[in-house]
């Protein structure tokens, strides 16, 4: 086909259909990003509080071992000698020592695992506006193409839009303004 028989507005065709092609591949891009971004901050969240549960059990475990020492302490005979109540309150006051340590590190660990979820949360929000982008650009280029086989400029112009949308929704995948 010649360029003479070539209509002008399909110049403007190929053009806006590179562009928002160019946008679908870099809200993909960015899409992905953030997918990966929230599948790993999720494991290390969930990482953060199994190893929470885990100084909460031992924390329990420590208490109880307190209580039972403090117990047996109090169950002892008057008579007994001085140095084997000492023993038992060192004792009692050492597992008292790993409990605070253990509830210490608890608080540690869970602002770090709601760090975590901060971060999946927010790579969720990024990445659903990108995962729409696409949809709208993809959408964007079809009907360009279509337009483009048909030699129908309405069928660009609805193109246009619904790659409009998909820009829109790019640029909020960054900015979130909506």
């Amino acid at each position: 086909m010649s360029d003479e028989n070539k209509a002008p507005w399909l110049n403007y065709l190929a053009l806006t259909t590179v562009i928002v092609a160019v946008c679908a591949t870099l809200a993909t891009f960015k899409g992905g990003g953030y997918s990966t971004r929230q599948v790993l901050s999720q494991a290390r969240a969930s990482d953060q509080w199994a190893y929470y549960q885990a100084k909460s059990m031992k924390a329990d475990l420590y208490a109880l071992a307190q209580a039972n020492a403090e117990l047996e302490e109090q169950s002892l005979p008057a008579t007994t000698p001085k140095s084997v109540t000492q023993a038992y309150a060192k004792r009692t006051q050492e597992y008292a020592a790993r409990v605070a340590k253990y509830e210490q590190d608890k608080s540690t660990i869970q602002a770090e695992a709601r760090g975590l979820e901060k971060t999946r949360d927010e790579a969720q929000k990024h990445g659903g506006f990108f995962g729409i982008a696409v949809i709208f650009l993809q959408i964007s280029i079809l009907l360009s193409s279509i337009s483009a086989l048909l030699r129908k400029k309405p069928v660009w112009y609805l193109g246009l839009a619904v790659g409009a949308a998909g820009i829109l929704y790019f640029a909020n995948g960054f900015f979130l303004f909506f």
